[in-house]
């Protein structure tokens, strides 16, 4: 089954009813001139539509950053269906920032609140950034969300995962958090602490399909803690048109940090690079891979499918110990605040390196839309499809 999301751009339908409006304000004569009765609800008409005004004035000047501001700040909202969860509101806000505005070589930091609910149950809230402190001797990466939906499993390992019928409907709750302290090395190499904290529970699991979790607890608690090594090169995190980014994470998860029988570590290596090639157009690659060693858990399994990667797989339907996938993406700017873009992906999660196989091998391709929000910050629409099916994303900034 994929997830399947269908994006409805209000903001888009708020700027086409407001602007039709446009036509039908009443000037300042024929409002005096209007009996006593009709001033107010006239008046009030007015308000409603000087504040319609601003909402217009926002949007299509929301990409023009005034240099005096010190935080550029912006919020939009993100309707969207998904066939297992229902019709849904996610509202996203995003904010870029320097914490010297006297260093025009400093990165600008960025931070991203959101939140999203759903009639069918779903429920998320979180906060993602990454800040880099004055004359760029530190970076600090963190993320926290909170999350519970109604969820589906297949099971552990490609023939498990592939099949349809092991399917099983639960009731997922998720806690994450992430922070990442890194040193400056120079030359954009960093290198520093990363902490994880993270809890899952699965409830309301059928009895039948128990078997799918191989004994397993429902409930998982992790601590994990290790080095990351990042070089970036990108000339804007968000949305990059050129540069190398990498980024090594190697943690571990003991017993002593309260992990219980679940004691296991993890290399996660992400390298993406990003070359301008005729005008408007960007090829963006990006290589991720995660290994996992020891016991484990369900949770934490490398897993197939995000919203920014294998876009369009219904995310952990194919889950297993070690992951490897990549992505190349053609981005095109097409007029104006307007763009789109295609990609092709492939993906094996599997147990060992004896194990795989091209035929475990997972294809993935696109289409998208873009639309510059802010100042190299696209709203996109992605349409991935993948071996069950597709479906359709709307996020904020680019998927890698």
């Amino acid at each position: 089954m994929s997830k399947i999301r269908i994006p409805f751009l209000s903001f888009t339908f708020l700027l086409v009813v407001t602007a039709s409006a446009e036509g039908f304000v009443p000037s300042d004569d024929s409002l005096s001139a209007a009996p006593i009765d009709t001033v107010r609800p006239l008046a009030e008409r007015n308000g409603a539509r000087g504040f319609a005004r601003r909402i217009i004035r926002y949007f299509l000047h929301a990409n023009n950053p005034d240099p005096k501001k010190k935080v550029d700040f912006g919020v939009i909202p993100g309707p969207h269906y998904s066939s297992t969860t229902g019709l849904g509101l996610g509202i996203l806000g995003t904010a870029t920032y320097s914490a010297d505005r006297t260093d025009s070589l400093l990165p600008r930091s960025n931070a991203m609140v959101y939140t999203d609910a759903t009639t069918g149950g779903f429920f998320l809230v979180g906060l993602k950034g990454t800040h880099f402190f004055p004359h760029g001797r530190y970076r600090l990466d963190y993320k926290a969300n909170v999350s519970t939906f109604s969820a589906s499993y297949w099971g552990i390992g490609y023939d498990a995962s592939d099949e349809d019928g092991n399917e099983s409907d639960y009731r997922r709750n998720r806690i994450l958090a992430m922070g990442r302290f890194l040193f400056h090395l120079g030359r954009g190499i960093y290198l520093g602490p990363i902490v994880h904290y993270r809890v899952f529970q699965a409830k309301g699991v059928k009895e039948n399909k128990r078997p799918l979790w191989l004994g397993e607890d429902l409930t998982i608690r992790n601590s994990a803690a290790g080095l990351s090594l990042t070089y970036d090169s990108r000339d804007f995190m968000l949305g990059a048109s050129r540069g190398i980014f990498l980024q090594l994470d190697q943690t571990f998860s003991p017993r002593f940090l309260g992990n219980g029988d679940y004691s296991f570590s993890a290399t996660e290596l992400t390298v993406s690079s990003y070359k301008r090639l005729w005008h408007g157009a960007v090829l963006a690659g990006e290589w991720h891979s995660l290994f996992t060693y020891g016991s484990t858990p369900w949770p934490l399994l490398a897993e197939v499918g995000s919203n920014d990667r294998m876009r369009g797989y219904y995310e952990g339907r194919y889950r297993d110990k070690n992951l490897m996938e990549g992505q190349v993406e053609l981005r095109q700017h097409i007029k104006g605040r307007h763009g789109a873009v295609l990609w092709v992906a492939l993906a094996n999660a599997f147990p060992s390196f004896d194990d795989i196989a091209m035929r475990r091998t997972l294809p993935n391709a696109g289409i998208g839309y873009r639309w510059e929000f802010k100042k190299g910050i696209n709203i996109r629409i992605d349409y991935g499809y993948g071996r069950q099916g597709g479906g359709f994303i709307f996020n904020l900034g680019e998927a890698f």
